[in-house]
């Protein structure tokens, strides 16, 4: 029924070929157990591979039944490795993601055969091999002899007429190996059994016919076939599994990566998400943008900082046209001309006591509050469990805005409540600003000694205090510069310090966003700062470093023939008190009507003055409006651009996925094409996979876009009063749906086509 005629195989490696097979004439009886023996690389798993139609020979014929095989197409091979062949491989090679009956059915399932009877004949050839009780666990669930079982169950159960065994018991124990051995002998009573083997002794008891090998060459066979005519006619039936069939395997491969695969389809749901919730925001949010602008950029801060943008967009376009523009890269005209760099945006503010003292002669209706910072610091001493700390209170305290009077002003009482004690009225009085859950960073817990774990009750907090030690206390002379008075005990209770106390707890109001962006800490009045820089200003230190060239407390030269010398003197002087010129202004507008009336004043400033000498505020509340009038057209392009960029970018990662899992399932391809599964089978096993992860991730980002769009439609109907605005159309949804199933198959193919080009024998070498 198997004849061998002439076969040879080499492989080509280069400018190297090596011989495999050098011309075996061979035959094989319908039913006997031939065993073949030789030494490793003698060609015997080349031959039984070649049998089994996992490899092609070079040169020769196979015949079945009478039948050459030098025609055959792929798919022929395909069927009779499904209908004709049972592989028993000594690494066992099982599906580990898929149950012992399912790895038994899966012959069945490529030829066609319905659910129900392959699952009757799956559970015949378990029982049979004594692993019917085992039939729902996973291979890993198995000992070694009982997996070699499942391997031949699953080479029976399709019926076929040859049993391959590669090495069957090579990975078992000798009691084991004993079992699977009586195990194959009884089924060579009725079948071909084709064992190759290192061992004699195991061919010798069991195989009632023998043939050695060696370097490609039969060498020897103990019971030769004698012109044995075959009178069957051979036909075999085409293997066909359907994407039903594709789609199971693949989604128990997929049941057992749940996590990568969930993140796999959330990361490219993102685009669906986001045209999704374009679309069904965009209608109606424009109506209520102006109202939306008053109402919530009212309160914005109109700041004075060191360097600033330059906004003036006469200006910036000008210099973005330079930095852009890509014509007339070389001229042949003979003229100089300037360049504009990104440096001529940034404005330097020379923020002065003058212009301090202007800001403070604006009329105070216009002005909801004001907030200088500072970089001077305060030296701070805390005493916890009679240690004490010096602290620095750049990291800890903040000034609060105020009215140009000194009073609290309506920032602080439209945007915080007092929730316990009083607020401070005195230059001393401190108040600890919490968030809306009553939490205070950490490092300020630890500096008031605090276990950060427990609760603090607000009584433990009020009357905490701090000791500020002015300059002339803290730094002495010590010959050209002055050094700091490390004894603590002495400082804390010197009788000129100023003491301040925590007088109250605030917190943001429910709902006021300026509250939620101020963080936590410490709160202290602007008369506190004023205090202390007029007893420093006249402090030693300050006057020796006002008339120094070096740093006084490091003796570290300042070259002021520079600028950058100059600026780190006065750094220093301003850090040690010696000036009352703040660092930033922040100025909260009274309304948002009376913005443009506080801008007209700020303006006014520089009427007259250099370029150099002028102070250039950023009013965010304006810039925003300013880009308002057409903002929503704008981002829905920008967003249905940006999201459909997304979708083509999850399309490659569909692809990478998907070429990872044809890695990770290399040799599961092996197995498949040594069952029978054709090409184009292998093909829609990974096409599948991609098709479950399309879907899933189409569903899930619609799914997701329709819960965002509950809060959606609450913030919106608080805002603006239209109830139910973003409403997805189900026509729409359908359609992202589609798209994502069609870019995911997309991303999958290629990998899925490298899957089905793999070489079955190499596949099945993967570990």
């Amino acid at each position: 029924m198997l004849e061998l005629k002439n076969i040879k195989r080499h492989y080509k490696t280069g400018d190297f070929v090596q011989q495999a097979l050098k011309g075996i004439n061979l035959s094989f009886r319908k039913n006997e157990f031939v065993a073949i023996l030789g030494p490793s690389g003698s060609g015997k798993t080349t031959l039984l591979n070649i049998i089994g139609g996992l490899d092609r020979y070079s040169s020769g014929d196979l015949i079945i039944n009478g039948k050459s095989t030098k025609k055959f197409s792929n798919i022929e091979w395909d069927a009779y490795r499904n209908n004709c062949i049972g592989f028993i491989f000594q690494s066992y090679n099982l599906i580990g993601h898929i149950s012992i009956l399912q790895n038994v059915e899966m012959g069945m399932t490529l030829s066609g055969i319905s659910a129900s009877k392959r699952r009757k004949k799956a559970l015949a050839v378990l029982e049979k091999v004594g692993l019917k009780n085992h039939a729902h666990k996973k291979p890993n669930q198995l000992s070694g002899g009982q997996m070699q079982r499942v391997a031949i169950a699953r080479a029976l159960a399709n019926d076929p007429d040859i049993i391959l065994a590669d090495e069957p018991t090579g990975a078992l124990d000798t009691k084991t190996s004993i079992q699977i051995m009586d195990l194959i002998k009884e089924i060579a009573k009725d079948k071909l059994v084709i064992m190759v083997t290192h061992n004699p002794d195991l061919a010798k008891t069991y195989a009632n016919r023998i043939v050695e090998f060696k370097d490609g060459e039969l060498i020897s066979d103990s019971n030769p076939v004698e012109n044995e005519k075959t009178t069957k006619k051979f036909s075999i039936k085409k293997t066909s599994m359907s994407f039903l069939t594709a789609l199971k395997l693949s989604f128990n491969n997929i049941k057992t990566k749940k996590g990568r695969t969930i993140i796999t389809s959330l990361a490219s749901s993102i685009g669906i998400i986001g045209i999704a919730l374009i679309l069904a925001l965009s209608n109606g949010f424009k109506i209520q943008i102006d109202k939306f602008e008053k109402d919530t950029l009212s309160q914005m801060p109109i700041i004075i900082s060191p360097q600033v943008v330059i906004s003036d967009e006469k200006t910036q376009s000008e210099i973005m046209d330079t930095l852009m523009s890509n014509e007339n890269a070389y001229t042949d005209k003979k003229e100089i001309y300037p360049l504009i760099s990104v440096q001529d945006l940034v404005h330097n503010n020379k923020i002065s006591l003058d212009y301090t003292n202007y800001i403070e002669q604006i009329d105070s209706n216009l002005i909801g509050g004001i907030a200088y910072n500072r970089s001077t610091n305060m030296n701070l001493l805390y005493k916890n469990n009679d240690k004490i700390s010096l602290i620095s209170s750049l990291n800890i305290m903040s000034p609060l805005p105020e009215d140009l009077h000194g009073n609290w002003g309506d920032v602080i009482n439209d945007n915080f409540e007092l929730i316990y004690g009083h607020m401070s009225t005195e230059a001393n009085e401190l108040v600890l600003l919490v968030d809306t859950k009553n939490r205070v960073n950490s490092e300020i817990l630890k500096l008031l000694g605090y276990n950060q774990e427990k609760a603090i009750p607000f009584d433990e907090i009020l009357g905490k205090e701090f000791k500020v030690i002015l300059n002339n206390e803290l730094y002495t002379k010590y010959g050209d510069n002055f050094i700091m008075n490390m004894n603590y005990d002495q400082l804390y209770d010197n009788e000129n310090n100023i003491t301040l106390k925590i007088t109250g707890i605030i917190r943001g109001k429910q709902g006021s966003k300026f509250a939620e962006l101020s963080g936590s800490g410490f709160c202290y009045k602007e008369a506190l700062m004023d205090l202390i820089m007029e007893k420093n200003s006249n402090s030693d230190i300050v006057k020796a470093q006002t008339d120094a060239d070096y740093n006084v407390l490091t003796k570290a030269k300042f070259d002021l023939t520079t600028s950058e010398g100059i600026d780190a003197k006065n750094t220093i002087l301003t850090y040690l008190g010696a000036t009352s010129a703040p660092m930033v202004i922040q100025i909260y507008p009274k309304d948002f009507n009376s913005k443009d009336e506080l801008t007209k004043v700020l303006d006014a400033y520089n009427d007259g003055k250099q370029e150099s000498d002028k102070i250039i505020y950023t009013d965010y509340a304006e810039t925003i409006t300013s880009l308002s009038g057409n903002i929503m057209d704008a981002i829905t392009v920008v967003l249905i651009a940006f999201s459909a960029i997304s979708l083509i970018v999850s399309s490659i990662m569909i692809g990478i996925i998907m070429y990872i899992s044809v890695l990770e399932r290399t040799k599961e391809i092996g197995i498949l094409r040594a069952l029978g599964a054709r090409k184009k089978d292998i093909t829609r096993v990974f096409n599948a996979e991609t098709f479950i992860i399309g879907l899933f991730s189409g569903l899930l980002g619609i799914g997701i876009a329709l819960i965002l769009c509950i809060p959606a439609n609450a913030i919106i109907e608080n805002l603006t009063q239209l109830p139910n605005v973003a409403q997805l159309n189900p026509v729409h949804a359908i359609v992202l749906i589609s798209i994502s199933l069609i870019l995911t198959l997309i991303g999958g193919y290629i990998p899925a086509k490298l899957a089905s080009k793999k070489n079955p024998v190499e596949a099945l070498r993967t570990e």
